[in-house]
């Protein structure tokens, strides 16, 4: 019996069918709760994380099927490149206070991890790690790996940034009454790279465009930044 289970678990299909099925159930809470919260991400990562631990599902068993998701990140990208250039009057108008402003975002991150990593006295290697974890993963772990960090706590760190601007950052924005859409995408796209970008997309295209320019030039700004340390 331990074997029939075994080899459905490892089936490619499982993990295709879990992750969809947890995004679906984490979108339907989404539109019933109306809470920034409630975000569809979070609570898809929480529900795959329960199943595979009460199941006692290891995670490469998982990935056999999940990583056949990330083929939806190509279609994904070409979408938000399309929301880019519909706003490209708006991008070329605002382009100054956009790098700017990621600039000023990149060096507050980084600035305040250093800051708060010296102030607990935590070793170099976790400071390393945790440094480039407002920018997309791709960018980070090639930032962290070249400062000596651990690639490990680098992606935690990433995943927890991104699901946490999703979430805070609607709130931060309410009550600051934010209404500047440029402003809005600057920030999103600074702190919470593509997760924050897909959370933008759903407040507006601009926003979403903005996002996903500053996503970008936010990665430039880290790696920069990252040569001096």
């Amino acid at each position: 019996m331990s074997s029939m289970w075994s080899a459905l678990w490892s089936n490619p299909l499982f993990g295709v069918l879990l992750t969809v099925l947890s995004f679906y159930i984490g979108t339907q809470i989404a539109k019933r709760v109306k809470s920034p919260l409630a975000n569809p991400l979070l609570i898809a990562m929480i529900l795959c994380v329960l199943v595979l631990k009460g199941l006692n599902i290891s995670y490469e068993d998982y990935m056999e099927g999940a990583q056949f998701i990330s083929m939806f990140l190509v279609p994904v990208t070409a979408v938000l490149g399309l929301s880019i250039y519909r706003q490209r009057r708006i991008l070329k108008e605002q382009f100054f206070p956009i790098v700017i402003g990621c600039l000023a975002g990149s060096l507050l991150s980084m600035g305040s991890t250093v800051v708060l990593c010296r102030m607990l006295a935590l070793h170099s290697d976790i400071l390393y790690s945790l440094l480039p974890k407002s920018v997309t993963t791709a960018i980070a772990l090639d930032v962290s790996e070249q400062l000596g960090g651990l690639r490990s706590i680098t992606m935690m760190a990433v995943i927890i940034c991104g699901t946490g601007g999703a979430i805070i950052h609607p709130l931060i924005i309410k009550l600051l009454r934010l209404k500047d859409p440029v402003a809005i995408g600057v920030a999103f796209g600074t702190a919470s790279h593509a997760i924050g970008t897909s959370k933008a997309l759903e407040m507006g295209e601009v926003e979403g465009a903005v996002s996903g320019v500053a996503m970008g030039v936010a990665g430039i700004c880290t790696v920069i930044i990252a040569l001096f340390l």
